[in-house]
């Protein structure tokens, strides 16, 4: 029996670069500006799974930075984590996201981005 081989596609996507010297509130904000879908959450944070499946759901595979507990603070004006960024921008928290994906506002904010085709995905 012949094993499985996966190619992966070559990423656009710069690598993630952190540092721990830059304030939790600038690294945010550059992290979210950088990453066309990226959500920030708790470590063992069941509620990002949930918004992870959802994403994952419409074709989308976020980046997901896990906070440390004096960090979540940084996160406040938008929403406690797990927090979702769409272009840059805070879309906000898993009942956010949720509300989104039912009135049928999602997709179209991951079209713009470009990290979805119009018409290829699951509702």
């Amino acid at each position: 029996m012949e094993g499985l081989r996966l190619k992966l596609a070559p990423t656009a996507a710069p690598p993630l670069s952190i540092d721990d010297a830059e304030p939790a509130e600038t690294r945010i904000r550059r992290l979210a500006a950088e990453n066309p879908v990226i959500i920030f959450a708790r470590s063992a944070c069941c509620m990002c799974h949930v918004m992870k499946r959802l994403l994952s759901a419409v074709g989308v595979h976020p980046t997901v930075i896990e906070l440390d507990e004096d960090e979540i603070a940084a996160l406040e004006p938008c929403a406690a984590p797990p927090a979702l960024y769409i272009g840059g921008v805070c879309v906000g928290g898993v009942d956010s996201v949720v509300a989104l994906h039912l009135n049928n506002s999602l997709v179209p904010k991951l079209v713009e981005v470009g990290v979805v085709s119009e018409g290829i995905y699951i509702s």
